[in-house]
C-alpha cells in the first residue's frame, strides 16, 4: 500500500505557524506525506507581515511540473496564491496533471490585517479554480468576499454556503470563528444538499495564528488517506480545536497553534 500523499501550494511562513510550513507539519501529524510549491516568501512573525515577495510565475510552473511529472498527490489545498497570474497557472497545472480533491483556503488577509490576496486575484479565484473545488473553507471575511454579502449570523454562513456551491464548489465550509460572542463556534458544512453543523467551545487565546491553514490542511491529509469529505471535516475540526486549546505560547502577538496536541491526545499524552 503507497503512502497518502498531499501537496500544498502556498506562501512561506518564516515564522512556522501558517502557510508551507503549517501546512507540511500538518500533514505529517494526520500520516500524509507532504509535498509544497511556493508561491511567496513572506517575512512575518507574531506581530504581522513584514514583507511579501512573490515567486516569479516561471519559479511556480516549473514546482508545479516538478510536481505533476513525478507525484501522485491524492489532494491538493491552495493557500496564498497572491496573484491572477498564480491563480490561473495553477488552475491550468491542475487540468493538465488530472488532479483530484482539491480544497481551496481562500488566503486573502493574515491575522494582523496585512492583505495577502491582490484584489483582481478574488475574481480570478471564483472563475478560474473555484469551480474544480472539492471543497472551500472560508472565515467569515472571506466569505463575504467571495460572495459579496455581510454574514452576521448563522443563516447568513448557511446562504454562503449555498453561494459558494452555486459558484462551483462541491462542498463548502463557513468557518464561525470570526462570529461574536464567547460561546460555542459553529462551522457550516454545505454538500449542495444538506447542512452539517461542527460546534466546538470557543477559546478566548491570542494564540490563533494560521488556524484556516491548519485546518484546511487536516482537510487535505484526510482526503488525501481516502476520507468522506465529511469525515475529513470532523477530523480536523477535532484537530484544529486540540491545536487551539494546547497553547505553545510562541511570540508577543498572534501566537502559533500547537501542531503536536492532537496526536499526543490520540495517544494518551499531555
Amino acid at each position: 500500500m503507497s503512502m497518502a500523499q498531499a501537496l500544498t501550494i502556498a506562501g512561506s511562513d518564516n515564522g512556522g505557524g501558517a502557510g508551507i510550513q503549517a501546512d507540511l507539519k500538518t500533514f505529517q501529524e494526520l500520516g500524509a506525506y507532504g509535498l509544497s510549491v511556493i508561491t511567496a516568501v513572506t517575512a512575518q512573525n507574531t506581530l504581522g507581515v513584514q514583507g511579501v515577495y512573490p515567486v516569479p510565475l516561471e519559479g511556480i510552473a516549473q514546482q508545479l511540473d516538478s510536481t505533476g511529472e513525478d507525484f501522485q498527490p491524492g489532494a491538493v489545498k491552495t493557500g496564498m496564491l497572491f496573484s491572477a497570474e498564480t491563480i490561473r497557472l495553477v488552475s491550468e497545472k491542475w487540468r493538465q496533471f488530472g488532479w483530484t480533491n482539491l480544497v481551496i483556503d481562500p488566503v486573502m488577509v493574515a491575522k494582523g490585517g496585512a492583505p495577502l490576496l491582490q484584489q483582481e486575484a478574488v475574481h480570478a479565484l471564483i472563475t478560474d479554480l473555484l469551480p474544480h473545488a472539492l471543497i472551500t473553507t472560508p472565515n467569515i471575511p472571506e466569505a463575504e468576499l467571495i460572495t459579496g454579502m455581510t454574514i452576521r449570523n448563522l443563516t447568513d454562513r448557511e446562504e454562503a454556503a449555498r453561494r459558494i456551491v452555486h459558484m462551483g464548489s462541491a462542498y463548502a465550509l463557513v468557518k464561525g470563528g470570526h462570529a461574536e460572542g464567547n460561546g460555542m463556534i459553529v462551522d457550516v458544512l454545505y454538500d449542495g444538499t444538506s447542512f452539517h453543523y461542527l460546534e466546538n467551545v470557543r477559546i478566548v487565546t491570542r494564540h490563533t495564528h494560521g488556524t484556516g491553514c491548519t485546518y484546511s490542511a487536516a482537510i487535505t491529509a484526510e482526503l488525501a488517506k481516502g476520507s468522506s469529505v465529511l469525515a475529513a471535516v470532523t477530523t480536523a475540526r477535532a484537530f484544529i480545536q486540540a491545536a487551539i486549546e494546547d497553547e505553545l505560547g510562541i511570540g508577543s502577538g498572534h501566537g502559533p497553534t500547537n501542531h503536536f496536541a492532537y496526536q499526543r491526545r490520540q495517544r494518551g499524552e499531555q
